[in-house]
């Protein structure tokens, strides 16, 4: 079974402006509300893809029932740590740019973490453990390290998509997977990536370290995949790009999509891509007639 783990999840709230306009009344020509969070949206895909699998993390109030309530209407199983104040709401304003509010989340409390760590405890070598997404100021800043260290001592195999520190703590656990983008592979070894080369060398130097397989994306320019017996390119597929939240969470659902179905990392590289494409060129997470689409336009080829 493949679980998700979102500790700071949301509810994203979608507005759509002409002409935004800064201390006046705009009126909204569009609005739409989603459950959100990376791995929310991990799990929403892989449903989508015919993957079952169950979300963790922490939800509360009326906006964490309506995260609740949306995963049922998509048949994925909900088993969230439930704490005292609301999930928070993130809005996306779209008008002509797009510009981010994200909103507090609710304090995680001592015992609210234990208990996801004992959900974490109770899974088997079986299993996949997605940890995706921000850390709450609430808890403590290596906690995700915590659960990792938790989850490969158990035999399961750990997925991991966030940023900044967290990111860099994940690599010493020898994770399944890591999907950095470029500007993230950067940040990991505080350079700045300016080449395809850099990132053949540093998207390497993660195996090295023990990460078994790594994805870098670099958007419309395509990604690369790294693991000890292969080097990979694929081509992005080209659209309109409609939307730019989840794409890379696509890219994650794909791949273990694709390698949970059929064990072949080239495929479920390929799948990725086409993944995290059709959501970039949809109003909302792909769906799996546009990622078999655009599986085609996807060309694999070894470095």
């Amino acid at each position: 079974m493949i679980y998700t783990c979102t500790l700071n999840p949301s509810v994203d709230y979608i507005v759509e402006v002409e002409h935004f306009r800064v201390g006046e009344l705009n009126r909204a020509t569009k609005t739409a509300i989603f459950p959100g969070g990376k791995g929310i949206n991990v799990s929403r895909v892989l449903k989508r893809l015919g993957v079952d699998n169950t979300a963790f993390g922490f939800i509360g109030g009326f906006t964490g029932q309506f995260i609740e309530s949306e995963l049922k209407k998509e048949e994925i199983h909900a088993d969230f740590v439930k704490v005292n104040g609301d999930t928070r709401i993130n809005i996306k304003l779209k008008s002509g740019e797009e510009t981010e509010i994200n909103g507090q989340g609710p304090a995680i409390l001592s015992e609210h973490q234990d208990e996801l760590m004992n959900k974490i405890q109770a899974l088997s070598q079986e299993d996949i453990l997605v940890l995706a997404g921000s850390i709450p100021p609430s808890i403590p800043a290596d906690f995700y390290n915590q659960m990792v260290a938790t989850s490969k001592r158990n035999g399961i195999k750990v997925v991991v998509d966030t940023s900044g520190p967290a990111l860099k703590q994940f690599i010493q656990h020898h994770p399944f997977l890591m999907k950095p983008n470029h500007h993230e592979l950067g940040e990991l070894f505080d350079t700045e990536i300016s080449s395809k080369n850099d990132i053949i060398s540093y998207g390497y130097k993660l195996v090295e370290l023990g990460v078994e397989n790594v994805i870098v994306s670099m958007a419309g320019d395509g990604a690369f995949f790294f693991n000890k017996g292969k080097i990979l390119f694929a081509t992005a597929p080209k659209g309109i790009v409609k939307n730019s939240v989840g794409a890379g969470d696509s890219m994650v659902a794909g791949f273990l999509a694709a390698y949970f179905n059929e064990q072949d990392i080239e495929k479920a590289f390929q799948y990725s891509v086409a993944a995290g494409s059709a959501t970039a060129f949809s109003e909302d997470l792909c769906t799996k007639d546009k990622v078999e689409q655009l599986l085609s336009e996807v060309k694999v080829t070894q470095v």
